[in-house]
């Protein structure tokens, strides 16, 4: 079975104060090599059988795989909602060296 290292989560946050906020954190611990702050989106979801619609600003974190457990545990306990969007995906293949610079800025 095939095991990647490296991972892009995905999460949205409800302003850009939180989205800052968790990416520094992640950053500084060394749980994450880079975290990107995207723009504004305009989300359309079910909640509590209500369509709601809000605006989120995206997060793209770029992780080793080992460090999947904990990013999600600061994650959640930083995030204000609920049950935040949190989703994992592995990257198969990438530029070599960058691929190695999120090994190398990531806690082993």
């Amino acid at each position: 079975m095939y095991k990647p290292k490296q991972l892009v989560i995905l999460t949205t946050c409800p302003d850009a104060e939180t989205a800052k906020m968790i990416a520094n954190a992640l950053v500084a611990k060394q749980l994450a090599a880079c975290v990107q702050i995207g723009q504004v989106v305009e989300s359309v979801y079910r909640w509590n059988n209500d369509i709601c619609q809000s605006q989120e600003v995206p997060l793209h974190i770029k992780c080793t795989a080992k460090q999947y457990k904990a990013i999600e545990q600061l994650v959640i306990q930083m995030h204000p909602y609920e049950v935040p969007e949190f989703i994992a995906m592995p990257i198969t293949n990438g530029f070599g060296p960058y691929l190695q610079w999120i090994e190398d800025n990531s806690l082993s």
